[in-house]
């Protein structure tokens, strides 16, 4: 396992467990299988990862005492724990942190953030008092070091950064999405300001481990022997920012690829980064809807449908998961892709003949099953 210096003299394992996707029992997510799960919290503290990532909606609210009780017979300064106070599950940060301590059953949690904010109710979320409770207990030594880990835009991003002095934040960072979405606009700010990175999803949920035929095989062309996914970690590993690259780890052969990517730290050359550019650039072809946003479309839609933001959208949800676009639930039904009636008039006027009453649909369904 390779480390990375953090602050203070503190060494972190390039690779941290995340403990969101653990082994369950009866397909059931808030019933986590504790005999699996333990023993891949023991592999991977065998194997040298010392960075525990859990929060309080994990598993249905059991992550964490989990993780507690499974990290209980190490020594304390061996690990480190990640734990985030998540606004829109309690809002009351003062019950919330302290139930964590007591699921947790620790005194101090190393690394504290504030869990997703995204734009929707960010202002609301920093501007209830959280942040200057959550500095207080750090002076108190309750958190060692405080953050924020972030789903929303740059400008969000921009408006967070001058608020605190913050010790770290974490964002989505993987190839796909430093081509095709502001992963990398977030992740230069974030450099700008000399902030280290945590970095969640670096497979994308498991898309970059799962690629398709044709992108695998521009991988392929590098190295046969190695994982699909070892490219991605390798990726993120490769900016000079960031720190620990987070993995919801769920079985043993996550772990043991995992562990084998991260027991060096070799550069990629300039031509793997080409492959892995163009296996990005393959696999958005093959699942998204190259809109150009003509707009030839939406003054022919009899509702008066923004139908180049609803594909976008479309596309985010269909890449990252509908929880992305919950946003457009709060939308008038008649403006939102339910209020699409199907006339394939905006069919007719696009100029690369997309089904888009097809895709409304299957946008609107997404969203039901929210």
């Amino acid at each position: 396992m390779i480390y990375k210096e953090f602050k203070d003299g503190i060494q972190l394992s390039r690779l941290g467990m995340g403990t969101m996707r653990l082994p369950i029992l009866d397909k059931d997510n808030t019933k986590i299988d504790y005999e699996k799960a333990t023993k891949l919290i023991d592999d991977c503290m065998k194997k040298g990862i010392n960075y525990y990532d859990t929060a309080y909606i994990y598993h249905g609210g059991k992550s964490e005492e989990f993780l507690g009780k499974a990290l209980a017979k190490y020594p304390r300064e061996s690990y480190y724990i990640t734990d985030k106070y998540n606004f829109q599950a309690e809002p009351d940060y003062r019950k919330q942190f302290k139930e964590q301590l007591l699921r947790l059953n620790v005194d101090t949690i190393d690394f504290y953030l504030l869990h997703s904010i995204q734009d929707a109710f960010a202002d609301e979320m920093v501007g209830n008092g959280c942040i200057e409770y959550f500095d207080q207990m750090k002076k108190e030594g309750k958190i060692k070091y405080l953050g924020f880990s972030f789903h929303g835009s740059p400008k969000v991003m921009k408006k967070l950064l001058p608020l605190y002095s913050w010790d770290f934040v974490q964002i989505q960072l993987n190839y796909y999405d430093w081509y095709f979405e502001d992963a990398k606009e977030l992740y230069e700010m974030l450099a700008e300001a000399s902030i280290p990175v945590m970095v969640m999803e670096p497979v994308h949920g498991g898309l970059l481990a799962n690629l398709t035929e044709d992108a695998v095989k521009e991988l392929q062309k590098l190295n046969g022997k190695k994982s699909i996914a070892s490219w991605a970690m390798r990726w993120v590993m490769d900016l000079d920012c960031v720190q620990v690259v987070l993995s919801g780890m769920s079985d043993q052969n996550q772990v043991d690829d995992n562990v084998k990517t991260f027991s060096e730290a070799i550069p990629l050359t300039e031509e793997e980064k080409g492959k892995i550019e163009k296996a990005a650039e393959i696999q958005h072809a093959a699942i998204t809807i190259p809109c150009t946003a003509c707009n030839y479309c939406t003054p022919n839609c009899p509702k008066g449908l923004d139908i180049p933001k609803l594909l976008k959208c479309y596309n985010e949800a269909k890449v990252g998961g509908a929880w992305r676009v919950r946003y457009l639930k709060n939308l008038p039904q008649a403006k939102g892709p339910s209020g699409c009636i199907g006339c394939k008039v905006c069919t007719k006027h696009c100029p690369q003949g997309f089904d888009i009453p097809n895709y409304m649909n299957e946008l609107s369904e997404m969203l039901k099953n929210l």
